[in-house]
């Protein structure tokens, strides 16, 4: 059998590609953007799907009330459901039939940090059993990944959880794909890939980068977030990150590596990417519309895109 080669992208491939991959992209804001929705449904590519985190200091009615706005400003909207933090099945179906009723087709569920759950939910497991979401219909339901690992749940329960959310998938007729926590480490993304087939599970991947996000702030969210080994990697030596080899410390950066990998190219499960704005919406929004739309330039040493 001859040995298949494979051809480098030329520097004009590559850009397409990258184009290509961010053009499917998602956003994820907080309730804390609210008065900026109007902004950035200017500044987003149309269609752009928006994440709408719960944070800690924000309410399930918050989040769903920015949904809804979102989703009539033409965003299609996706509010984090945390199961930890919902009070209860009643909490749960109510704030899934506002969503529905406000156009909301796609929500993303999470098991979030809460020591002790508001109430009957401990895991994203327990939301998917209620049956709330096939009594609303929801079409589309994102579930976590974790390329790095969760340091508060062990690698094979964390497998485990994969499989049975594919079996829910199969058996309720939803559509169901992941999102990744923000990684620093490409070559993390494609273990978890790789992964993914191992274990067979076929499930879409949306694959977290965090957006153009000054270094002390992005630290800042990476070590609440629980981001891995990258991070102790980034915190080892500040002043030499960009030379490490192997860790991407910028979007851009992260795109290149990802689309080097196969992300959007239809050959691997990474099919689009999903930035993390981290309170800077308005700047990642306008970032991602350059990168969409083509206006950029790739440097040759491999650093940041010179936009246009």
């Amino acid at each position: 059998m001859n040995a298949v080669i494979t051809t480098p992208l030329t520097a004009e491939q590559l850009k397409r590609r990258i184009v290509d991959f961010a053009r499917d992209a998602s956003i994820e804001i907080s309730t804390h953007d609210e008065e900026q929705l109007a902004t950035l449904a200017a500044e987003l590519p149309p269609g752009t799907p928006v994440y709408v985190a719960h944070t800690p200091k924000a309410t399930l009615d918050q989040v769903v009330r920015v949904a809804v706005k979102l989703q009539a400003l033409g965003l299609p909207a996706s509010p984090h459901i945390v199961a930890r933090r919902l009070q209860s099945r009643e909490a749960l179906a109510r704030a899934l039939g506002q969503l529905r009723e406000g156009g909301v087709e796609q929500v993303l569920l999470i098991a979030g940090d809460l020591a002790e759950p508001a109430g009957g939910f401990t895991s994203t497991l327990d939301v998917l059993d209620s049956g709330c979401l096939e009594q609303v219909r929801m079409p589309r339901i994102g579930v976590a990944g974790h390329p790095e690992g969760n340091p508060a749940i062990g690698t094979a329960a964390l497998w485990q959880a994969l499989t049975r959310k594919q079996a829910f998938a199969l058996a309720s007729g939803l559509k169901v794909h992941i999102v990744t926590q923000f990684s620093f480490d490409p070559q993390a993304v494609g273990g978890f890939e790789r992964a993914l087939k191992e274990h067979g599970i076929g499930l879409p991947v949306h694959v977290g980068i965090a957006g153009p996000t000054p270094l002390p702030k992005l630290i800042k969210f990476a070590m609440q977030c629980g981001v891995g080994a990258s991070l102790r990697a980034v915190m080892k030596n500040m002043a030499t990150m960009r030379k490490m080899v192997g860790l991407a410390t910028s979007p851009d950066e992260m795109l290149v590596e990802l689309v080097g990998l196969g992300a959007g190219s239809g050959t691997t499960h990474l099919v689009k990417p999903h930035f993390f704005a981290f309170g800077g919406t308005v700047a990642t929004a306008q970032w991602l519309r350059r990168v969409a739309e083509g206006r950029f330039e790739l440097p040759e040493d491999g650093g940041k895109f010179q936009m246009s």
